[in-house]
């Protein structure tokens, strides 16, 4: 097991302990339209999200059984510091978009019995309302919920009999900021960080991805495993935060 690494004391813009997350809330039901929906806050950082439910699937898993899972990521012009221009008046999305929707339904599929769901689909749309770091890993997190309420919605019409989610999955970032590995960093600390990555973990444990970069000097391995655990220790409190929002025991699973 890795053990936490000495480190000189630090000062984060936030005032939080290094091992603090920022101060987490997932409302459930917010879209009143969406089959499954909720808007997580993670500090700053506010996303929408919203489950879309369709009785057909993509052209190539048509008749094998199956359904998907799949998710559409976009920000608000101003939720950031300066106006960004919509990307559907640009006429495509950019590469960033393009990779943070690849790896939400990435992250969804890897906890989802698609062979339970029937064929079916269901579109996640992550809406990004105000921006302050770890939007991608807010949208992950509060992606999970959208979708279990979307198919315990699928549930209350009889369309299947039990929610097909294998285990819970959620993400944060953690970095290495004046030498020192914190967790959950928002936009001032991601700025200026020796080190970044994100980390997308199951409730059983398990890696979906890991998003790692120095962006001076190299990381060591050792303070590697020290961002993995701080990522455990606040996926942690990610899941009872999820739990809580769809409405499950404390300490299950799925």
């Amino acid at each position: 097991m890795a053990t936490a690494l000495s480190a000189p004391a630090l000062s984060r813009p936030s005032g939080r302990a290094a091992d603090a997350l920022r101060t987490l809330s997932i409302e459930p039901g917010f879209a009143r339209h969406a089959e499954g929906s909720c808007l997580i806050r993670m500090g700053g950082t506010e996303v929408l999200c919203t489950a879309s439910v369709e009785g057909r699937v993509p052209g190539f898993l048509r008749g094998k059984g199956e359904g998907w899972v799949t998710a559409e990521y976009g920000m608000l012009p101003r939720a950031t510091h300066t106006r960004g221009d919509r990307e559907a008046a640009r006429g495509r999305q950019s590469g960033r978009t393009q990779e943070i929707q690849r790896l939400i339904g990435r992250s969804l599929r890897a906890v989802t019995d698609r062979a339970a769901m029937g064929e079916m689909s269901v579109t996640i749309d992550c809406d990004v309302l105000n921006a302050d770091g770890g939007t991608r890993c807010a949208s992950v997190t509060g992606a999970w919920v959208a979708l279990h309420l979307a198919f315990r919605h699928c549930m209350s019409k009889n369309i299947m009999k039990a929610v097909p989610l294998l285990d819970q999955v959620a993400a944060v970032s953690c970095g290495i900021c004046d030498g020192v590995p914190v967790l959950d960093l928002d936009y001032a600390e991601d700025s200026k960080a020796g080190a970044d990555a994100n980390f997308v973990l199951t409730g059983k444990g398990g890696l979906v991805e890991v998003q790692g970069t120095a962006e001076g000097a190299p990381f060591s391995e050792a303070e590697l495993l020290e961002l993995l655990r701080l990522a455990r220790h606040g996926t942690a409190q990610l899941f009872a935060a999820q739990r809580l929002a769809v409405g499950l025991p404390a300490g299950e699973p799925g």
